[in-house]
C-alpha cells in the first residue's frame, strides 16, 4: 500500500478580543475628560492646593534703578484719587514740618520739593537704595498720618509706589529743578494764565533756593514771612546739585518748563 501523504496544517484563526475588555477600555478612553482628570482620587495625582504656590496676580513692579550717592533723584508721589487737593496752607506746613523734622539726614535728605494739586515734586539725595527707600517710606507714613487727620479722613493718602528718576548730567538736573521750582508756570500756561515775571511759587521750596539769575525782589508779605523762616530743606552736598548743573546757566523766574 502507498503510505498516505501527510496533512497539511490547518491555519489557526486569529483569536477574538473580549469585546467586554475592548468596549469598557473605549468608554474610560472616551470619559476621561480634562475635568475628570483633574478630579482628586485620593491616589496620588492633581489635588486641590497642590504644586508650588501661584504669585500675586497683580503686575509685579520693577526693581529701582541703581545710582551711587554722588547721583541726586527726581521723586514724583502721586495722591490717591478722591482726595481734596493739596495746594492749600494748612497742607504746606505740614509738608515743610514733616521735611525739615525727617529728611535732613546723612542717608537721605530732600533738597527742593513742590506741593501740587494731586501730586508732589521732590529733588533728593541718598547714600544708596536702601536709603532712599526707607526714607520715602518713612516719610511717607508720617505724611499721610498728618495730611489724613488734618483732612478729617482715613485711608491710603499715596495713590502707590513712589516714580524715582535717577540725575547724572549737570544738564538733567537744571532741567529737573526748573520743573520742579517752575511747575506751577506750566500749568498756569495751560489754563491761558499769565503770572507776574517775578512771581515764585509759595507752595515750593523756591523761597530758599540760591540758583536764581536775579535776586527775589518781591515785597508781597507772604514772601517775607517765609525768607525768615528756616530753611525747611536739606542743602545740597552732591556736586551735581550743589555746584555741576549752574555751569548751563542759573534760573530766571520766568521760565515755562515744557516750553
Amino acid at each position: 500500500m502507498k503510505p498516505k501523504p501527510p496533512s497539511k496544517p490547518q491555519p489557526r484563526k486569529p483569536r477574538r478580543k473580549s469585546t467586554s475588555t475592548s468596549t469598557s477600555k473605549s468608554a474610560r478612553s472616551a470619559q476621561l475628560t480634562l475635568a475628570d482628570a483633574r478630579k482628586p482620587t485620593g491616589h496620588g495625582g492633581w489635588r486641590p492646593g497642590a504644586g508650588r504656590p501661584r504669585g500675586r496676580k497683580t503686575v509685579p513692579h520693577d526693581a529701582r534703578e541703581t545710582f551711587a550717592p554722588r547721583h541726586p533723584l527726581h521723586i514724583t508721589w502721586r495722591i490717591a484719587d478722591g482726595i481734596r487737593s493739596l495746594r492749600r496752607e494748612p497742607v504746606l506746613e505740614l509738608v515743610r514740618a514733616k521735611l525739615s523734622a525727617h529728611a535732613r539726614g546723612d542717608a537721605f535728605r530732600v533738597v527742593e520739593f513742590n506741593v501740587l494739586g494731586n501730586h508732589l515734586h521732590l529733588v533728593v539725595e541718598a547714600s544708596g537704595k536702601e536709603a532712599l527707600s526707607r526714607g520715602l517710606q518713612g516719610l511717607a507714613v508720617r505724611l499721610a498720618r498728618a495730611i489724613n487727620r488734618l483732612l478729617a479722613r482715613s485711608g491710603r493718602l499715596f495713590a502707590g509706589r513712589y516714580h524715582a528718576r535717577v540725575l547724572r548730567t549737570p544738564r538733567e538736573v537744571r532741567n529737573v529743578l526748573r520743573y520742579v521750582l517752575l511747575n506751577a508756570r506750566h500749568h498756569a500756561e495751560e489754563r491761558g494764565q499769565r503770572l507776574a515775571r517775578d512771581w515764585v511759587d509759595p507752595y515750593s521750596s523756591a523761597a530758599w533756593f540760591d540758583g536764581w539769575r536775579a535776586p527775589i525782589r518781591s515785597e508781597a508779605r507772604w514772601l517775607d514771612r517765609l525768607r525768615k523762616m528756616q530753611r525747611p530743606t536739606a542743602t545740597a552736598r552732591t556736586w551735581l546739585l550743589a555746584t555741576g548743573w549752574r555751569k548751563h546757566g542759573l534760573l530766571a523766574f520766568d521760565e515755562v518748563p515744557g516750553r
